[in-house]
């Protein structure tokens, strides 16, 4: 599987969330930039967010999210 502009997106928007509170969600605007927010809504399409922009992280949000922040931490030290 190849790492796509919009897969990236997706990673990016969920290495935003705060693991440690799972009762804090993000907000993306709609003055955010369009893949960013093309992103969200895919994200909640998936079911890995609770609203198409931001939001809190479903139960499957919250191991995606575990995932990609385990690995830019690995990558980064």
């Amino acid at each position: 599987m190849a790492l796509t502009a919009e897969l990236i997106e997706e990673i990016k928007i969920l290495t935003h969330y705060n693991l440690t509170s799972i009762q804090e969600g993000i907000k993306v605007h709609r003055s955010a930039k369009p893949e960013v927010v093309a992103a969200a809504n895919r994200l909640f399409e998936k079911g890995l967010i609770s609203q198409a922009d931001g939001g809190y992280l479903t139960d499957l949000g919250i191991e995606a999210a575990e995932h990609a922040q385990g690995v830019l931490t690995i990558l980064t030290t």
